[in-house]
């Protein structure tokens, strides 16, 4: 089984984003949040939230890349429970038994796009609000493999 975790190239998800995501937490696509948004939400670092960040899992924040890695079975019942918390605080569902369902949907759609692909492979979203909804598209960046003569430091006598 494989989810994503955050990653980052540089510093730019901590300026464009209002709370950007950890890096190596696990995240989801996280569209729930922009489900009753219209165009008059889509401003500053809110519509690069919408536009193209991932939810992190634990702290809430966004972030542009993720990385398809191997989950343990154990590590998903957790997940779920925190996003099942996550639901409660911030959206108000009646209870942490009540949001499980929604949180483990949630999060097989996200495992369902990540077994698809290698580990290391790289994920982007890109949403765009239409009339039906929210419109979500992935973009796959597979991992590139290295070989040792790129890392390696060559030395002459």
């Amino acid at each position: 089984m494989k989810l994503a975790r955050a990653i980052h190239f540089d510093e730019s998800d901590m300026r464009i984003f209002a709370s950007p995501a950890r890096t190596g937490e696990w995240c989801i696509s996280g569209g729930f949040e922009f489900s009753d948004w219209t165009e008059g939400d889509l401003t500053g670092k809110a519509r690069q939230a919408f536009s193209n960040g991932w939810f992190g899992l634990e702290t809430g924040g966004r972030v542009t890349f993720v990385a398809v890695t191997a989950l343990e079975p154990g590590e998903l019942e957790t997940l779920t429970s925190l996003l099942a918390q996550h639901f409660v605080t911030y959206y108000g569902a009646p209870s942490v038994e009540a949001a499980i369902p929604v949180a483990e949907e949630e999060l097989r759609q996200m495992v369902a796009l990540c077994d698809d692909h290698d580990p290391n492979t790289l994920l982007t979203v890109a949403r765009e609000l239409t009339e039906a909804g929210v419109r979500e598209a992935y973009r796959v960046i597979e991992a590139q493999s290295a070989g040792l003569d790129q890392f390696a430091i060559h030395v002459d006598e």
